[in-house]
């Protein structure tokens, strides 16, 4: 099981930038498809972004395409997500998750396919 670590939330304006990172620990597998996802107060955990394990393939919800773009460095076991253009309804907590998979294109975007999860961190973005 992968240990995750996010970092980088904190308080900015609309229209600003903020970079998460997602740091993984411990023992872990050798190839791990990476995901973020986000929770709002009184909603339900959504998909934000995916990356897969060779960082060849991405997917993005709806709402963030275009303005989000997740990345990774393998060699130092983060995954990140740069965040511009923010608005008010990305307000939410922000988590990383983890997947061990094969193949090298494989993205994945729902909850119940990610075992290893972090703890969160808070983005608000003021109006």
């Amino acid at each position: 099981q992968a240990q995750l670590v996010e970092s980088g939330g904190g308080l900015v304006q609309a229209g600003g930038s903020l970079r998460l990172s997602c740091a993984a620990s411990g023992r872990t597998a050798s190839r791990y498809a990476m995901g973020w996802f986000r929770q709002a107060p009184g909603k339900e955990r959504e998909f934000v972004a995916a990356i897969s394990w060779s960082g060849a393939m991405t997917d993005y919800a709806d709402s963030v395409k275009g303005r989000f773009t997740i990345s990774r460095d393998n060699a130092r076991n983060t995954v990140n997500l740069q965040m511009n253009s923010l608005r008010p309804e990305d307000t939410a907590v922000y988590y990383c998750a983890a997947k061990a998979t094969f193949g090298p294109r494989t993205v994945f975007v729902k909850i119940s396919e990610y075992g290893d999860w972090g703890q969160g961190t808070q983005v608000t973005v003021s109006s």
